[in-house]
């Protein structure tokens, strides 16, 4: 596909542009300066064919010294692989000598390039983007990526300096990929995962807690089928995240849960299941969304026990830990070697072909049956949970591995205890196990005997059976007769 790649130094607001041609809020906008780091990819359709848009970190200035160099490293890969250059200036602070020093940089990458002078938010502003002609780029766009002023002739431009696209190449990058999300708590090995998966230093790798902001999404073909990558920033408890960006970067991991197709959680092999890698399963789980449960740095685990036995120990620590999904597979790998990374795609292929079984509804009904008869739900003041019907219905929405779904028509939903609503899950899974699939257990209860009355327009005494005439009560007045009417004889 065809690539824009926006560059610059620091806080010139290319992050804000990025979002604005996107259409979403995907970067992370911040006054802090060195906020991205990555490069981040999506794909802007307002123009007259869709186009990626690649965002990258600020140039220069001094901002965020210990990632610079791999700062620049990812603009240098960006300037490589892109067709067309939006070199981003802020208009309200003014040239500075950072911008021009970019500018003979980007000379030398002799790629079509357009000046885009951000901030300018007010008519008071238009005077500003001439101090810019200096640099010799011709035209200028003066835009205001905060208001979306000037964008639709920016886009246009856009559109007709770009090369044109084989169609046929076009429609095959826009085959419905797998969204797999890499989520989990800082320093697991997520980033280092996702370079493994993609042979390529894709994504900034570093011991430094937090080094991850964005939630990345990298489109990765593996054979014939199509994912997308979204390395998420490490999740840390709220009372330990030290600054609004961190923040921010939670709350994108945290709806990459929920836009994911499937979720790898990943955990570090070294130091077990912790509570904050509970906390984040509990979010995968609340989102009804299949996972695998990634133990990265398995080489840690090899070189420190000795024989199989303490290995399986250690895995019966982590599951034990996860007790709570256990439909959740166990990939064991190591990132930093890159072994046994094929299986990890094999149980994502094995989840995705599960999410296609189906369980009959006689089937299904023989077994709750059974499995009530043997082991029947307590009594809670005095009645019991029934299940009437049970079916599984075809799947909603649209995702490529939708989570099974057992309705189940019951005589009152709220007598139905958690333990034994655990129990029917696990005598279903004994049937079909679906794995790596949550198992949406959705309760439909009879309506009262009240209620029905009431839909049905009342008592029986003032309702209108079908051949008959209506009947209603006579009322006091009615079994007197009106005043009118009353005899008036003298009593004797």
């Amino acid at each position: 596909m065809r690539t824009v790649a926006i560059i610059g130094r620091p806080n010139v607001g290319k992050s804000a542009l990025f979002n604005r041609l996107v259409g979403q809020k995907i970067s992370i906008v911040h006054d802090m300066p060195g906020v991205t780091r990555d490069r981040i990819v999506a794909v802007c359709r307002t123009g007259r064919v869709p186009f990626q848009v690649v965002d990258t970190g600020g140039i220069g200035a001094g901002a965020d010294a210990e990632f610079a160099e791999q700062v620049a490293a990812e603009v240098e890969i960006a300037l490589e692989a892109c067709d067309l250059l939006l070199f981003v200036v802020d208009g309200q602070s003014g040239l500075t000598p950072t911008d021009l020093d970019i500018a003979r940089r980007l000379r030398k990458a002799s790629k079509p390039l357009l000046l885009v002078v951000n901030k300018i938010d007010h008519h008071s502003h238009q005077s500003l983007p001439a101090e810019f002609s200096r640099m010799g780029f011709n035209p200028v766009f003066a835009v205001s990526a905060e208001h979306g002023i000037g964008f639709d002739q920016l886009v246009d431009r856009i559109d007709a300096l770009l090369p044109v696209e084989d169609p046929s190449e076009a429609a095959a990058q826009f085959a419905k990929p797998l969204k797999i999300a890499l989520v989990g708590r800082p320093n697991v090995g997520k980033s280092s995962l996702t370079n493994a998966i993609l042979h390529d230093e894709r994504t900034l790798v570093s011991s430094i807690s937090g080094t991850t902001r964005d939630a990345i999404d990298i489109p990765y073909r593996r054979g014939d089928q199509h994912y997308i990558l979204i390395d998420t920033a490490g999740i840390r408890p709220k009372t330990k995240r030290s600054n609004s960006v961190e923040v921010f970067s939670v709350m994108r991991s945290e709806s990459s849960i929920q836009r994911a197709d499937l979720c790898c959680l990943v955990l570090d092999a070294s130091q077990g299941v912790s509570a904050q890698d509970k906390r984040i399963a509990g979010l995968i789980q609340e989102a009804l969304k299949p996972c695998v449960i990634v133990i990265n740095k398995c080489d840690l685990i090899v070189e420190r026990t000795k024989d199989k036995d303490s290995l399986n120990e250690v895995l019966d620590n982590i599951r034990n830990g996860l007790s709570f999904l256990p439909y959740a597979p166990l990939v064991l790998l190591s990132a930093k070697t890159g072994e046994d990374l094929e299986r990890l795609f094999k149980r994502v292929e094995n989840i995705r072909e599960a999410s296609r079984r189906r369980i009959g509804t006689g089937p299904l009904n023989r077994l709750l049956a059974t499995a009530m008869t043997n082991h029947p739900p307590a009594l809670r003041s005095g009645r019991r949970f029934k299940v009437l019907y049970g079916t599984q219905p075809d799947p909603r929405g649209n995702s490529p591995i939708p989570a099974p779904e057992i309705v189940l028509f019951c005589n009152d939903k709220s007598l139905l205890e958690d333990p034994y609503r655990r129990f029917l899950e696990a005598r279903i899974r004994q049937e079909e196990p679906w794995e790596g699939l949550p198992l949406d257990l959705h309760l439909r209860q009879r309506a009262a005997r009240g209620a029905a009355r009431a839909k049905g327009g009342g008592s029986k005494a003032g309702r209108k059976l079908p051949g008959t005439r209506a009947t209603t009560t006579p009322t006091a007045v009615e079994r007197k007769g009106p005043k009118s009417v009353r005899s008036t004889k003298p009593k004797r």
